[in-house]
């Protein structure tokens, strides 16, 4: 059974930066897509960053502030977030899909999360 868990998050002012963590526990994530998912209060869960066949991709609305590492030998993928905004207050979550895809439906396996809020 795959566990995930998130640490990092907190409170922060506009224009600060925070940097959160993931830990996968298991084998075989450097095959798996990997990345981190928010859901702001009363929307939807959305994609904000992740790995997928070697390749990084982001949603628009957070490129140039958020940067996704990884490091397969400690299976942890971490989201460096600068520049943060009022409109970035989300609980943050880590999954993993064992193909390729970082679709919120086709993820396999999600953490519990971790809150992060953005003052102005």
């Amino acid at each position: 059974q795959v566990q995930l868990v998130e640490s990092g998050g907190g409170l922060v002012q506009a224009g600060g930066s925070l940097r959160i963590s993931c830990v996968a526990s298991g084998r075989g994530f450097s095959s798996y897509a990997m990345g981190w998912f928010r859901q702001a209060p009363g929307k939807g869960r959305e994609f904000v960053a992740g790995f997928s066949r070697s390749r990084t991709y982001y949603v628009d609305s957070v490129k140039g502030r958020f940067t996704i590492s990884r490091d397969d030998a400690k299976n942890t993928v971490d989201l460096q977030m600068n520049s943060l905004k009022p409109g970035d207050t989300a609980v943050y979550y880590c999954a993993v899909n064992r193909g390729t895809s970082l679709e919120v439906g086709n993820m396999d396996y999600w953490g519990k999360g971790t809150l992060v809020t953005v003052s102005s």
